[in-house]
């Protein structure tokens, strides 16, 4: 699958994994808060896999991690 902003969604997963880690979560954790699969939350963070999300699933990660949605972007 090819995205026109494939190199920004890599990005915003590398951050999601690396606040949750600070937030010493584990993706299974971070996946349940937001109400999402935990497959689906591996495949947001894998840096190479472009998955792409909606912007409630960004938001909502972005609450359970208690963060402002613009740190992951």
């Amino acid at each position: 699958m090819s995205l026109k902003h494939d190199k920004k969604y890599k990005s915003i997963g590398i951050k999601i994994s690396e606040y949750r880690l600070k937030r010493n979560l584990t993706q299974e954790q971070l996946a349940n808060k937001v109400g999402i699969s935990y497959s689906y939350l591996t495949q947001i963070e894998a840096p190479n896999v472009v998955k792409k999300m909606s912007l409630e699933v960004l938001f909502d990660i972005a609450d359970a991690l208690k963060i402002d949605v613009k740190d992951l972007l």
